[in-house]
């Protein structure tokens, strides 16, 4: 009997080795997709002076600004390379056109329109939930950069107007990747696995 029952506690601790090596390998799996997935968009991210109601309202007019300036920017682009091409060639016109803005509002703060990598926590637009992770980004600066931000996903265009047909969100990934954004509730535990582990690879790299 003490036999059978050693028997069944090896085979029982076989079978949650088992278990576990199965759920680490899909988990590691989720996060190499999510991480290819944050090389083939380019957000928009733009961080306001502070938190006063009359930053914030200056935050939204910036905003609005840019997606007008930006309108059918990225027409007949197909990838997030070509996309930062495009916006870098760009900069100088978007933060005139930012500096417009806050000028007009009778404000002297800075504006810094740049391209650069960007963390971001597990974020939904509409109904795309895209995971936490560090992004590429066009970053707007708007004096201190102390406030809540505003961001979007520039490429593929969901923020910015488009004039011509344009590339979206399912060209540019891949059908499973395209299930994990769509699919946020399927997802929920392995999007925060996710940002846990990419929150700790950020908390590394800026030790």
């Amino acid at each position: 009997m003490e036999k059978k029952k050693c028997i069944l506690k090896k085979w029982e601790a076989a079978l949650l080795i088992g278990l576990c090596v199965c759920i680490i390998a899909s988990l590691c799996s989720f996060t190499a997709e999510c991480e290819d997935i944050s090389t083939r968009v380019l957000r928009l991210h733009i961080l306001a002076n502070s938190d006063s109601p009359a930053d914030q309202a200056l935050k939204l007019k910036v905003r609005n600004r840019l997606l007008e300036v930006g309108s059918g920017l990225f027409d007949q682009v197909n990838t997030e390379s070509e996309a930062e091409q495009v916006a870098a060639q760009r900069l100088d016109e978007l933060k005139l056109a930012a500096e417009q803005v806050v000028r007009s509002e009778g404000y002297d703060y800075s504006v810094t329109v740049q391209l650069c990598r960007a963390w971001f926590d597990t974020r939904e637009y509409s109904d795309v939930t895209l995971p936490a992770g560090e992004y590429n980004a066009l970053r707007v600066l708007i004096g201190e950069g102390g406030g809540k931000n505003w961001w979007c996903v520039m490429f593929p265009p969901m923020c910015i107007p488009a004039a011509e047909p344009n590339a979206e969100l399912q060209d540019v990934l891949t059908k499973e990747q395209t299930d994990i954004v769509k699919n946020q509730p399927k997802y929920e535990f392995r999007f925060k696995a996710v940002e846990l582990f990419e929150s700790f690879k950020q908390w590394l790299s800026e030790r």
